[in-house]
């Protein structure tokens, strides 16, 4: 539990911290832009890791199961999940997808969250979902706030097949390899 609040927090902070865009203008005038970019990866990086190894420890000792999902939840969340890839793949290229969601790596992220909501009822999974969705709905305001320039849709399709392929790939790698051999919790059964 305790390595999944502190990968949490971390990953909140650094997420949080680019919101202060004085205080992010000012780490990239002292870093330089690459370098800051790397660090703020590594970051992010490290909390992703220490958030699934933490919330697979807190599922192995069993945690508090706060209500019971429907089977149907499961279902939900599958499809639900791939929405979300499919978002976070229009996220990397020029496409319609991007065009049409706007700021699609933060859809992604609430349909994750969401599904995860949905399809779990244990205290582990409610309180990594529910922290990453509040601060998802948080980074879309505070996106909005800054007026940032919404992306144009490109004239071909091209980009909207490379997003769908891209989020099918990271789809299979989260479902067949990330979930089961990072976080302990298989979701493809047989």
């Amino acid at each position: 539990m305790l390595l999944m609040l502190a990968g949490l927090v971390l990953f909140l902070a650094a997420h949080v911290f680019t919101t202060f865009r004085e205080a992010r203008a000012g780490m990239v005038a002292r870093l330089g832009l690459g370098p800051y970019r790397a660090v703020y990866s590594l970051v992010s990086v490290a909390a992703v890791l220490m958030i699934a190894y933490g919330y697979g420890d807190w599922r192995a000792s069993g945690p508090a199961q706060l209500w019971q999902p429907p089977v149907a939840m499961r279902h939900i969340a599958l499809t639900l999940m791939l929405l979300s890839t499919i978002a976070i793949g229009g996220y990397l290229v020029p496409s319609h997808i991007r065009a049409w969601l706007k700021h699609p790596m933060l859809v992604g992220v609430k349909l994750w969250a969401l599904a995860h909501l949905l399809a779990n009822g244990d205290a582990a999974t409610m309180v990594l979902a529910g922290a990453i969705l509040a601060w998802a709905v948080y980074d879309r305001i505070s996106v909005k706030r800054r007026g940032a320039p919404l992306p144009v849709a490109p004239k071909g399709w091209g980009g909207d097949v490379v997003a769908v392929l891209v989020g099918l790939v990271l789809y299979a790698a989260l479902a067949f390899w990330f979930h089961p051999h990072v976080v302990g919790v298989p979701v493809m059964m047989p």
